[in-house]
């Protein structure tokens, strides 16, 4: 409950403080704002149907109801993934090719490229929702997790059933590896580009706009990666409860403080 609060407070702020400063009405800030409403969608997704098992003290969930949990879960997190690599190609146009800012980080542009996050998401949720639930269950309907998680769901499938799922989980995975290789070599770029800055004064400013969203990448990054590819030697029910509230709860509660930290537009427009 105080992890959601937080997370509702902190993420309630920022929309609020980007949407009436209009100092604040560039591209970074739309992809932030973008980024608080996926972050609020996420933890309001599994965060409130967990409390309210546990204040009935019962761990069920409807067939619809878990169907509807996964769809939007996949939906917020594919699209906030796809954001982040957005965000990443701002900050490499921002800083490897500021005289052409303008032209490529124009208003439309900006919403294209917002949509086509979400759009993506969308679609990614579609098939992961359709390819789970399309499976026959047959070990069980406990699903060892405090919300439903596709990867607990599938170990509840009828022997080979699951591999039109699994065949989209590739996909989906070749796309995330994708992304993370266009993130990466963004910030190779980058930070090529702000050593060569003259004054120390400019460099700061280049790490300080750049610093919170690798730490927001990384973070979203290893616990998902960790959460799904660790070896079925180390899993246990209780290490797989810690990875899901790693990648699921925690980082829409951490990102704002992440962005906020170093931000003194920010900040400045918070206060205000």
């Amino acid at each position: 409950l105080g992890i959601y609060l937080a997370a509702l407070l902190a993420n309630g702020l920022i929309i609020t403080a980007i949407a009436c400063d209009h100092r604040l009405h560039t591209p970074m800030y739309f992809f932030l704002l973008n980024l608080s409403i996926l972050d609020l969608g996420s933890i309001s997704t599994s965060v409130p149907k967990s409390m309210a098992n546990s204040l009935r003290d019962t761990r069920a969930i409807s067939y619809s109801g878990c169907a509807a949990q996964v769809f939007f879960l996949v939906f917020f997190i594919s699209a906030e993934y796809f954001l982040l690599t957005v965000m990443a190609y701002d900050r490499f146009v921002a800083i490897c090719r500021p005289l052409h800012y303008s032209t490529l980080m124009g208003s439309r542009a900006c919403v294209k490229m917002a949509a086509a996050a979400w759009g993506t998401g969308f679609l990614n949720a579609v098939l992961h929702t359709a390819g789970t639930f399309s499976i026959p269950l047959c070990q069980g309907n406990a699903v060892e997790q405090f919300f439903c998680e596709i990867a607990q769901i599938l170990k509840l499938s009828c022997s080979d059933s699951y591999l039109r799922e699994a065949g989209v989980i590739v996909v989906s995975a070749c796309l995330v590896l994708g992304c993370f290789i266009f993130i990466v070599l963004s910030y190779v770029q980058i930070f090529t580009a702000v050593l060569r800055i003259p004054s120390e004064q400019g460099r700061h400013k280049a790490f300080s706009t750049c610093l919170p969203h690798m730490v927001v990448v990384s973070l979203f990054v290893s616990t998902i990666i960790f959460a799904h590819l660790k070896s079925p030697s180390i899993s246990s029910p209780a290490l797989d409860l810690v990875m899901a509230v790693l990648y699921s709860v925690v980082p829409p509660a951490v990102n704002p403080l992440i962005y906020s930290m170093r931000n003194k537009e920010l900040k400045d427009a918070l206060r205000k």
